[in-house]
Parts: structure tokens; sequence; C-alpha cells
């Protein structure tokens, strides 16, 4: 990875939350080798340091922030750490997710809350905090991490509905900050390859491998994504061509979805 020179004279500074590993991290990097100054943020500070280390090694700048994105007080001063020390986030990519999966008549009561906690709460809280510096700059870009289990998935109710919130939540967004030069968009991955869906193999008490080819054979391009497919797209709905392209949720899955 190698960072490239912002083609701005103030360096953009990008938040990504859920950005210790998987899909957040390799969002960071792509974020990073684009030009920008990128908060890498999770609950654990260390975690993060990982990410941190190769996007300043590489000539970037970047900073670890431990934050409950489900916590108003610690998003505040998490948001306010990243002003101070990297400059006014101007691009937030809303990535923090959390997994409780169970049939609805398994379904606990803190199952639900917890997944709306981090997805729902967690972007709101974020973007609340972020936007005050988008609208004072007449320039931001959110992105946020829909999925396709926002048209249903069995065995996931609580984050079915939390990634349909999540689209829901990005054309308000359009409609609201538009006027301040602001973008929303939505990205609904397909099947990853992260550690989450590894973790969901070994719940099935199967390989990932043997999880990956069954995967594989239900996507028209052939193969798993990887998380380098989403930070793609997120580059793009980050970058400042993109800024005529509002309120979109991009299926990004290997095939159409509805």
């Amino acid at each position: 990875m190698t960072a490239q020179p912002d083609q701005n004279s103030t360096q953009r500074t990008a938040i990504v939350t859920g950005a210790a590993r998987g899909i957040g991290a390799a969002v960071a990097r792509r974020l990073a080798t684009d030009g920008m100054a990128v908060a890498v943020l999770d609950l654990d500070e260390a975690a993060c340091q990982s990410v941190v280390d190769e996007i300043t090694g590489a000539g970037g700048r970047a900073l670890a922030v431990a934050v409950d994105v489900s916590d108003e007080a610690a998003v505040t001063a998490a948001v306010e750490r990243v002003a101070t020390e990297l400059g006014a986030p101007t691009v937030l990519v809303n990535n923090a997710g959390i997994i409780r999966d169970n049939m609805l008549f398994k379904m606990s009561v803190d199952d639900w809350d917890s997944v709306m906690g981090v997805h729902l709460r967690g972007s709101f809280l974020m973007t609340r905090a972020a936007q005050r510096y988008m609208t004072e700059a007449k320039y931001g870009r959110i992105v946020n991490l829909s999925s396709t289990s926002a048209l249903g998935n069995r065995g996931q109710a609580n984050y079915a509905a939390a990634k349909a919130g999540m689209q829901g939540f990005t054309k308000t967004l359009a409609l609201e900050l538009g006027k301040f030069g602001v973008t929303a968009n939505a990205i609904a991955p397909g099947f990853i390859a992260t550690d989450m869906t590894k973790a969901t193999a070994a719940r099935m008490g199967i390989t990932f491998e043997e999880f990956l080819e069954g995967a594989a054979k239900q996507i028209p391009v052939g193969r798993a994504g990887q998380p380098e497919d989403i930070a793609a797209t997120a580059s793009w709905l980050c970058a400042e061509e993109s800024g005529f392209v509002s309120g979109q949720v991009i299926y990004v899955a290997g095939g159409p979805r509805d």
C-alpha cells in the first residue's frame, strides 16, 4: 500500500468505524491510499494499531481511536479527538456492526437491542457528530454499510431489520444534507470472506473453505467477495467525482439483487 498525495490543498480526513479488521480495515487502507488522513475506530484501540501502522508505514496519516459507537458521550469525544488530531472529518464510513443470529422464537431482547444499538444507533450518533464538520465545510461524503440481508435472511430478523434501516437512514441523510454539499450512499455487500463469515461457518459445523465454496456456487461471478471489493466501491463514493450520486444503495454482491 502506498499513500498517494492528496489533490486538494487541504487533506481530507475520513473516519471509518469497525475498522480494526475485515471490511472496515480494507476501507481504511484504501482511503489512505487515496490520500486521506484516516481515523481507524473500533472498540479496542490496540486492535486498530496494525491498520494504523500499515497506513503510516506507507507514508499516510492515521489515528487509532477506541469507541463504542452506541455510546453518545463516547462518540462525541471520539469525533472531537479526530478533529483535533487529524483534522475536521468530512468523510464518514459507518461500517461498525455485530451479529446475534437466531431464529425469531429463540431471539432474545438483548440480541435484538445489541444489533440495533451498533448498526442503527451507532450510525445515527456517528453521523450526527460528524455532519457538523461537513456542513461547515460545505462538503461531505457519508457511506453506510447495509447488506443483502436487508432483503430478508432466515435467522437474522435483527440484522436484516437493521440493514434495511440503514438504507432508509441513508436516503433521508441525502435529502437533508444535500444542500450542504454532503452526499450519503449505502453499500450492500453480498457474501464477503471475513472473520464474521468464518465464525458463521464454525457455528454451522463446516470448514471455512467449504463455506466459501458453497457460497461461490450461488454467486453469478463464481467467487466469494473480498473486503477489497467493498473498499473499492467505498473509495469512489468517498471521492469528489461522485458528488452527483446520493441516496443510492449499491449492491456489491457479484450479481444483481432486487
